[in-house]
């Protein structure tokens, strides 16, 4: 047995080491020491993003033991965090930002990676159980399922990764020639070789840049060319420059700074959709709870029950009690039994559902299917509730509240792409310059001397004499000139331009809505923590006076002041204030989830770490009573 307790402790030490390393990772391959930096900003690289993880993390199976799965409500949370599939898929969210930012980066479109915040599971059975929703529906012009500003209009970020461009081409011509003194020959042999190379770049000021080389090296078979062969090359240099639609780099770095706000957005995503989950599931765990407390008293009920059937039958065989009350107390027996078959089938239920929430494959898991889980907390009602100034709790939720800060994000992303729909209403005006250095280089020919033709002496030489005259710019080209560009009435600009301007009042409309809710929201958890705790005082009131009441009439029936009817209608009552106490109990744990949710505070006062969170790893060990069973091998 102590084999295989520090067995366990060292799994569970090994699983908070491995609660380190977070579950999706992306890996740049390492390119050839020389090759990888030189073309690595052409992004010729590959990164391999990490599969995806469909099985549970040891934390689950290190808390079954013999056939049992003993959960505290701290386990709850971390199996939550770890194995919980909506949170799985939402933890991705961040890392697709990243992506679209990266793509942003490049000059890319925007795009929608967004996915909706996930609804929490919910109990088997909601009978007297007040779950309080918290949240708001997502919605606001330009906002995806996620969240995040994707829709964009106006003027076209340019792309941003610089371009290389390299060409060359060799060439073979036989002309056949019907004027032989233009080439002194009658075919004329033309061999030709290009090559060509040019780097192009666009940059945020609106500014497009393109340097190219070339050379052709030539020959020919007429003597007529006094440079043969000869190589001609130039160095070229072109500028435009936006000057008013795509002017500006607050203009042009837009999807920038939006994607970084939908990254920041996607984090707000990730915290919700733990908030949702976590506080779904400690729902469920506490439901379970009560869901067993119904269950004991069913239980207690139908012993009650059989013992009085039992009494009755031994009366009736005495004669001090007609056969008839042998018939009322198994009428009794048998609806004892039905309430008892009811409540196994809502912990049986319960627990599926709950299993479910806390792993990736409890359908198939066959060892986590037969598993039985038992709840090691009890729910337990303060004397008192410590309750801050409701306008404190007010500030507390606007300061803390998720929601908040994601549609403030949104307002500032509506902003930031309105100013592309307002640039995109000027015309269009393009500056151009244009700067080119040629030359022309090679041996001179012999043949041409003999018809009096002479090279001139600054074009005879190799290829070195090519580059001193394009770099001494001997040979010089100018250009510049201006383009403008005006559409008549320009109506797709000037609906796009009021169209972003609708949706940003939408958002700020939505922010507004959102800030009211929230006090709505506050307000109701207030109340309904107050009502559900002071229902949970009237139950046990009511409990304690039918107990009582009931052993007054079995002590009143023994000594023949009290029918069986009277005692069994006790019964009755005792058993329905029983159950009703203990859906109060679960109605109060569910008021306290959804008040700490409206405040803000569902991570704090669960301890919740979002780094953890957003890993999949929860470092801290369960704390499992080391009197339990010890885990079947």
């Amino acid at each position: 047995m102590r084999f295989i307790r520090n067995i366990t402790l060292f799994a569970l030490a090994a699983a908070g080491c491995w609660g380190q390393t977070p579950e999706i990772t992306i890996q740049t391959p390492q390119g050839p020491p020389v090759i990888g930096p030189l073309f690595r900003p052409f992004h010729l690289e590959r990164r391999i993003v990490s599969p995806a993880t469909l099985g549970n993390t040891p934390r689950l199976e290190s808390l079954i033991r013999a056939g049992n799965l003993y959960l505290s409500a701290q386990d709850v949370i971390a199996l939550a965090l770890e194995n919980n599939v909506d949170i799985a898929v939402q933890r991705y969210g961040p890392y697709l930002a990243r992506e679209v930012l990266r793509r942003a980066q490049g000059g890319g479109a925007l795009r929608d990676i967004g996915q909706p915040i996930a609804p929490g599971p919910t109990s088997v059975s909601l009978e007297g159980v007040n779950v309080n929703s918290v949240g708001l529906a997502e919605s606001g012009s330009g906002v995806s399922s996620g969240g995040g500003i994707v829709v964009q209009y106006g003027a076209q970020p340019p792309p941003l990764d610089p371009v290389l461009f390299i060409y060359t081409n060799f060439v073979h011509q036989t002309i056949p020639e019907s004027n032989i003194t233009l080439s002194l020959a009658p075919t004329l042999i033309w061999d030709y070789q290009t090559y060509a190379a040019q780097y192009s770049q666009s940059f945020l000021t609106g500014t497009y840049a393109q340097l190219s080389y070339g050379s052709t090296r030539n020959r020919y078979n007429s003597p007529l060319y006094d440079i043969n062969p000869y190589t001609t090359g130039y160095l070229d240099l072109y500028v435009t420059q936006n000057l008013l639609q795509g002017f500006g780099i607050s203009v042009n770095n837009r999807n920038i700074r939006v994607a970084k706000n939908n990254l920041k957005v996607t984090d707000i995503q990730l915290k919700l959709q733990v908030i949702t989950t976590v506080s779904a599931v400690l729902n469920l765990y506490w439901d379970l709870v009560s869901f067993n407390e119904d269950l004991r008293i069913k239980r207690e009920a139908l012993t009650t029950a059989q013992q009085l059937h039992e009494g009755n039958q031994h009366q009736v065989e005495l004669g001090t009690l007609p056969a008839i009350e042998v018939t009322r107390a198994a009428a009794e027996v048998s609806a004892a039994k039905e309430s008892l078959l009811i409540a196994q089938t809502n912990v049986a239920q319960q627990e599926t559902v709950l299993k479910n929430a806390l792993s990736r494959n409890a359908v198939v898991n066959q060892t986590l299917d037969e598993v039985h889980i038992v709840p090691l907390d009890h729910i337990a009602v303060p004397e008192t509730e410590d309750l801050k100034p409701t306008a404190e709790l007010l500030s507390l939720a606007l300061n803390q509240r998720p929601e908040i800060a994601k549609a403030k994000i949104n307002i500032e992303s509506s902003n930031i792409n309105l100013s592309g729909s307002k640039n995109y209403l000027l015309p269009t005006l393009v500056a151009n310059f244009e700067l080119t250095n040629n030359g022309l280089s090679g041996p001179a020919n012999p043949a041409s001397s003999v018809f009096g033709l002479v090279s001139p002496p600054a074009y005879v030489g190799g290829y070195g004499n090519l580059l001193r005259q394009i770099f001494s710019r001997d040979y010089p080209n100018y250009s510049a000139g201006f383009s403008l560009n005006i559409p008549f009435r320009n109506r797709v600009a000037q609906a796009d331009y009021v169209a972003d301007q609708l949706g940003l009042r939408q958002s700020q409309l939505q922010y507004q809505k959102t800030v009211a809710q929230i006090r709505v929201d506050v307000k109701n958890a207030v109340i309904g923590l107050q009502q559900a705790r002071a229902r949970y005082e009237t139950t046990v009131a009511t409990r304690s006076l039918a107990q009582q009441t009931l052993e007054a009439e079995q002590n009143r029936f023994r000594f023949g002041e009290s029918t069986i009817a009277t005692v069994v209608q006790a019964q009755r009552d005792l058993a329905g204030d029983q159950s009703a106490e203990v859906q109060a109990m679960a109605n109060y744990t569910h008021a306290k989830v959804a008040f700490d949710e409206a405040v803000g505070q569902t991570l704090d006062v669960n301890s919740i770490s979002m780094s953890e969170a957003e890993a999949g790893r929860v470092a801290r060990e369960s704390a499992i009573p080391e009197a339990l069973p010890q885990k079947k091998d």
